[in-house]
This record gives structure tokens, sequence and C-alpha cells, in this order.
């Protein structure tokens, strides 16, 4: 399959996003409301996703889009886009600039294309599931085998008793050499690029999670869910991120 028309597509998706974006960070007037699931949401996240999903109606419109803000169409199509215009929206409007903008591509349901994007330090990571590149440099995990020497990210400390198994997170962190909160998309950025060892997230939604995997998995790494089985199965999302020198070991710990 030739994917230079969907790469080229995926820049642009990612310079439309952070013209929207830009502008909107670390403004003291910026506007916050709150989803009905009590998340919070900005003109910023509903802009970039806007102009992302007008992108894609003029250059693929048989292309199916799921997307966090404004729903899904088309998703039984041959390509689907999966979008989340800025995730670590809490992040975000506390300008702390480890929000990032996630663009993914289906094809017959399976990754083949990811982004994680940070808008405020000029960073564009895009993997294939074969190769990951940060700013068009090639990238890799680096080579980790001691969980002493590692360092741990995720999103959320609290998360992991609440939807997991907080006693296994526990004892994960325990037995690593740094932790951190350092998480969500920008977590998986660090992890492919060589410069942590460990993120996850005990929950997560399809658009959070789809734009990932392409980037791990093309930097040689492994993503799966919390138990360590195929990231997209099971009723309950879930990510776990490193390279496969420690995935057994991380995966055992977490699930005693």
């Amino acid at each position: 399959m030739n994917l230079d028309p969907y790469l080229a597509c995926l820049h642009e998706l990612a310079a439309v996003s952070r013209d929207v974006v830009l502008p909107y960070f670390a403004r003291a007037d910026l506007g916050v409301e709150l989803k009905s699931d009590a998340s919070p949401v900005t003109l910023a996240d509903r802009g970039a996703e806007q102009a992302m999903r007008e992108l894609i109606e003029r250059r693929f419109p048989d292309h199916g889009i799921i997307g966090e803000e404004y729903g899904n169409v088309r998703e039984d199509a041959e390509f689907v886009w999966v979008l989340d215009p800025i995730d670590g929206t809490r992040s975000f409007i506390s300008a702390v600039p480890l929000f990032v903008t996630l663009i993914g591509l289906l094809h017959r349901g399976r990754p083949l294309l990811g982004a994680i994007q940070q808008p405020v330090l000029g960073q564009l990571m895009i993997g294939d599931g074969r190769t990951t590149t940060l700013n068009g440099r090639p990238v890799r995990m680096r080579p980790m085998r001691d969980l002493s020497q590692a360092t741990l990210l995720t999103t959320d400390p609290l998360f992991a008793a609440r939807y997991q198994n907080g006693e296994g997170f526990a004892a994960l962190a325990a037995r690593t050499a740094l932790y951190r909160s350092w998480g969500d998309g920008y977590g998986y950025l660090l992890v492919a690029a060589g410069w942590a060892d460990i993120m996850l997230d005990p929950i997560m939604n399809a658009w959070d999670l789809i734009p990932l995997i392409p980037c791990i998995e093309g930097a040689g790494g492994r993503i799966t869910n919390w138990q360590g089985g195929p990231i997209l199965e099971g009723n309950t999302l879930s990510a776990v991120a490193c390279g496969p020198e420690l995935h057994d070991t991380v995966i055992r710990t977490l699930n005693p």
C-alpha cells in the first residue's frame, strides 16, 4: 500500500490543529466547560477537531472519522481517521505543555498510522508500526532490562486503584528508579523516543489509544492492555507500553 497520500494528510492535519490550538495556550481568559462526564473542554479542543474534520472531508470524503468532540461518521469505512484534538486538556488549561494532539488512521479496523504532536514544543512524532520518527528523525526505545533502572510514567496515579489493580501498580512503582505523572499522550512520546521506559494508563478511550499504537510499535516497543492481552480487546480499554525486554515483568508485577 502506498502510504504517501495518507502521510501527507497526516502532516496537514497536524498543521491545522496546531494553528488552532497554539493561540489559546496559556491564555488567562481561556474559557473552560465541563462535559457530561465532568471532563473539561475548551474552544481549542472543538476548533481543532472541526478544522481537522473539514480537511478530511475535502481530501477523503469516503473515509470515516472517530472524534472525541463531534462523534463518529462512516465508522465502517475502509479507512477511518481517529482524532483527539487535545489529549491532556487539564494540562492545557493549566498552561502545562504536556498535552498533545493525537491523530490516527485505521485500515479495515487495524491501526495503520499514528501521530503525536506537542505544538508548544514543536514536536511531531509519526509512526507506521514499522518505523517511528520525531520531527523527521528516526527514534527507537532505549534498551532497558532492569526495572530498578527504569523510568515509569502514568497519567493519573489514582486511576490504577479505581480501574485496575492499585496494589500491583504500587508494587511496580516501588521497583522502578523514577516514577512521574508525565502522562496523557505525551508520556507515550517520551517512551517511544527513548527518554522514558514504561507508560501505562488503566482506562482509555479509542481516540486516546489508537494513534499511539503505530508510534510505539514503530519504535520497537510493545503496547498491550493492562493484562498483557491484545490492545484493542476487552470491555475497558487500557494500555501498557514499554520495550519488549521489560514487558513481561511489568505485566506480572501489575497483575500479581
